[in-house]
């Protein structure tokens, strides 16, 4: 397996004749109002019960159906590929140690590159937070437990974040020393202790938090569910195996920074950030044994997209192996290389989201479906309906 962690890290905007027809590199125009009402704040039952709105390409012809209908646009010999990486619970609550006063770490990557147990992190309040500084995160004062894990501020990141190292604090290990126990890994700590990091937009708690995670998913790492996955069921998968379709896996570890908004007004001057990725050899066989065929391969939302074109990018438009990083980005103008058809949520408005899927589909066509889901009153975002773009 290839294994190249910046491979793409100076990757630019690709400028060019788009795949959709006409562009534009003004975030402006990729803006759009949407009642409050259409956010989705709860998912629907059972996961494929959720709309779809099927959007042909070729004819700009617009469908209704609902997602367990999904197997009527797929044909036998078409390659899904999907994202199995798995939501931790990423928003730890803790206090700074010293003074005591509230502290909220939301984590969104795992840097084993600058040590164990290292982590790049969101902190609120962030400004108090400097090198150094440490902070207290578990202490169950109703089960006796003192806090069991402790947080030091190891640097600044370019974002504005934090690099954090994670530690299990004296006290907790003194327990179990004490009652001759094992003490756990940080990392199950983290499990135990972590909250599960909803968008803002989402307002009501989640009574179940399998929901928020793929029913494929076993890979934790991710800051964010890969939401157009979210709308499988294992019997929906069994019935799409069942007529010839076939199922793939990539990673790509979400990180909250794919939801923020392009602040730039020239999206060409946003930067990307970093995500980890990993396709190994059965998976890249499975894609270059499709496109050998002819058959087409099915991106499971943006973040397969992105691993799936990275590879390519990096290739000379080959598929293989590889295990890395990428801040490839997609906007209109970018040539695809690898993806033939597309299953995906609606997306915030002025987001890279947004810009990828108007670069798979042409802006026009995306503005005359997303008028349309409205107006039809679909669910929107993490939780909302779905979208396959033929």
């Amino acid at each position: 397996m290839q294994d190249n962690p910046s491979a793409f890290q100076d990757q630019q905007p690709t400028v060019g004749e788009s795949q959709g027809g006409e562009f534009s590199f003004r975030i402006s125009d990729y803006d759009y109002e949407l009642p409050p009402e259409l956010i989705a704040q709860r998912p629907i039952e059972p996961r494929d019960a959720s709309r779809l709105l099927v959007v042909h390409r070729a004819t700009g012809t617009l469908e209704h159906r609902h997602f367990r209908d999904i197997g009527a646009y797929l044909r036998e010999g078409d390659l899904l590929i999907a994202n199995q990486s798995r939501v931790i619970p990423a928003r730890l609550l803790g206090k700074r140690e010293g003074t005591g006063g509230a502290v909220e770490v939301l984590l969104l990557a795992h840097r084993a590159d600058l040590g164990t147990d290292t982590w790049e992190a969101l902190v609120r309040p962030g400004r108090r937070l400097r090198e150094g500084a440490r902070i207290l995160f578990g202490e169950d004062r109703q089960a006796g437990l003192p806090p069991r894990l402790q947080g030091e501020i190891r640097g600044r990141t370019e974002a504005g974040g934090r690099f954090i190292r994670f530690t299990l604090t004296s006290e907790y290990l003194a327990v179990h020393q004490q009652a001759q126990t094992t003490p756990p890994a940080v990392a199950q700590v983290i499990e135990e202790i972590g909250r599960m990091p909803l968008p803002p937009y989402i307002r009501e708690p989640l009574a179940n938090p399998e929901r928020y995670q793929t029913v494929y998913a076993r890979i934790a790492g991710s800051a964010a569910a890969p939401t157009a996955g979210l709308h499988f069921t294992p019997e929906l998968l069994d019935r799409l195996r069942a007529q010839g379709v076939r199922i793939g896996f990539v990673t790509l570890h979400v990180g909250l920074d794919t939801f923020r908004p392009v602040d730039v007004e020239d999206v060409r001057d946003h930067k990307m950030h970093s995500e980890e990725i990993d396709i190994d050899e059965a998976t890249a066989e499975l894609v270059n044994e499709t496109r050998r065929a002819g058959r087409r391969v099915v991106a499971v939302g943006t973040t397969s997209v992105r691993v799936l074109e990275s590879v390519a990018s990096l290739f000379n438009g080959q598929v293989r192996p590889y295990h890395g990083h990428t801040n490839l980005y997609i906007t209109p103008g970018y040539r695809f290389k690898v993806v033939d058809a597309l299953i995906t949520n609606f997306h915030l408005p002025r987001s890279t989201l947004i810009l990828l899927v108007s670069a798979f589909a042409g802006k026009a066509l995306i503005e005359q479906a997303y008028q349309e889901a409205i107006r039809q009153r679909y669910r929107f975002y993490s939780f909302g309906d779905a979208m396959l773009l033929l």
